[in-house]
């Protein structure tokens, strides 16, 4: 495919060189105008309230995975919030895989009190040093017949195992493989804070949701994904190598036959912080995105046309857009610059004009509608601040695609700090009732089932 475009560039540029530039303008228009009915399309989708499935007659066992590194800091929080997980404890196993080498997090997590159900895993060296390879270790001791992975930062709620083994319960065809639960950001008043906490809930309350709806593949979060093992198993576990393993073992899953599909009760994580943090996790993002593109690109028949459609529109679509926001916004400043300058007023041309307010009200409002969904804030002062976070993400890009050459495999890993103390406790139980009176009011919300639901208590 790319020697027939290059082909096609070659000619082009020798027999049309004056059209050459607007039919590429004109094809990557077309595209992008495409995205952005996607995106609409997902919105619509997303809104229709999921029912509720009856709980199992028999709990399945259940195992939950934490891979851990370098958390000293947090794995006490971890741990205390892991043992409010509202499950019968006699069929429950949770595993802290922790490194060899990493003598202070061992130490913390043996000597904070933890629930009888819950070990510690050491992880044996070896390369290479990432989170998949200590899941790929921790899944040969797996004993549940379901499985989830959770984060050093997560606060899941209490009920998010009983909802996923009730939707595994319900599922009649014996192909559901995957329950993505969403993940939330608490968001503070700093601007990258409120942006990421934006864009989660647009992916993880609007994108997610509608293309589960559709039944559909999706790349999957790091964190808060309930598998069925014997399918986890089957698909040959995690990639070691690739960064964003759950990405890529999303489509995996599908090419094998298995499908994919989404929960309503949220983990709530915290946001990597300043630029020094957030850049690097946004690096390793993308540079998994493109690892994920060029395995599943090279055999794109195996996904069928559904799954490759949903690698283009997901993977495909967000690296695209990635690469190009800062280009298209430093284009939009200078042109509008330049007729200032000379006192003329700037040419807008339809179709370039119809791309930049359909794909900006697009993603304006797939996140208003997911942080309202999601409980986050997002008002009209981080609307019109969005164009500068999305033009961050080619900075992103940019050292991403050059990382993926010089350090393909390199883990960057955020650092993680313990949250502040709640003002008061409350127990889970009390947790769990405002989630459920919230839920009540959902669909007053065009919201999908525990929407807006708040952040169990430290």
């Amino acid at each position: 495919m790319l020697a027939a475009f290059a082909t096609f560039l070659a000619l082009a540029v020798r027999f049309w060189p004056d059209r050459l530039g607007g039919w590429l303008v004109a094809f990557a228009a077309w595209v992008f105008l495409g995205t952005a009915v996607w995106r609409v399309v997902l919105i619509l989708l997303s809104a229709r309230p999921r029912p509720e499935p009856a709980p199992p007659t028999v709990w399945p066992r259940y195992t939950i995975l934490a891979a851990l590194h370098d958390e000293a800091e947090v794995v006490g929080q971890l741990i205390e919030r892991l043992a409010r997980i509202d499950y019968p404890p006699d069929r429950l196993q949770g595993l802290l895989l922790l490194e060899a080498h990493d003598h202070a997090t061992i130490a913390v997590a043996r000597a904070a009190p933890r629930p009888a159900w819950l070990e510690i895993l050491v992880i044996p060296p070896g390369k290479p040093q990432t989170k998949p390879r200590a899941l790929n270790h921790a899944l040969a001791h797996a004993s549940g017949e379901l499985l989830t992975v959770y984060d050093a930062e997560d606060a899941p709620h209490p009920f998010q195992l009983r909802e996923a083994a009730a939707r595994f319960a319900a599922d009649s065809t014996g192909r559901l493989a995957c329950l993505q639960a969403p993940l939330r950001i608490r968001a503070g008043r700093r601007f990258l804070e409120r942006q990421f906490a934006a864009e989660y809930a647009s992916l993880f309350e609007t994108a997610l949701p509608g293309m589960a709806r559709l039944g559909l593949p999706f790349p999957l979060g790091g964190t808060s994904n309930h598998f069925r093992t014997d399918a986890l198993r089957a698909a040959g576990g995690w990639d070691a190598w690739n960064v964003t393993e759950d990405a890529d073992l999303g489509f995996r899953l599908w090419a094998h036959g298995w499908r994919l599909g989404v929960i309503g009760r949220p983990t709530w994580e915290t946001p990597p912080g300043a630029l020094a943090h957030w850049l690097p996790q946004r690096t390793r993002w993308l540079k998994g995105y493109l690892q994920t593109l060029g395995v599943h690109s090279r055999r794109p028949w195996r996904l069928g046309r559904r799954g490759a459609l949903a690698l283009v529109v997901t993977v495909g679509a967000g690296l695209a857009s990635a690469a190009i926001h800062g280009l298209s916004r430093a284009w939009v400043a200078a042109a509008v610059l330049v007729s200032v300058m000379a006192g003329l007023p700037p040419e807008t041309p339809v179709m370039a004009l119809s791309v930049l307010v359909l794909g900006a009200a697009a993603a304006w409002l797939a996140c208003a509608i997911g942080a309202r969904r999601a409980g986050v804030p997002y008002g009209p002062a981080d609307m019109i601040s969005a164009p500068g976070y999305w033009a961050l993400l080619s900075l992103a890009f940019a050292h991403a695609a050059w990382r993926l050459v010089v350090e393909p495999f390199a883990w960057d890993k955020t650092p993680h700090r313990q949250d502040a103390p709640a003002a008061a406790a409350a127990p889970a139980t009390a947790a769990a009732e405002t989630h459920d009176a919230l839920d009540a009011t959902a669909p007053l919300r065009l919201s999908a089932g525990h929407a807006a639901a708040p952040e169990p208590v430290a």
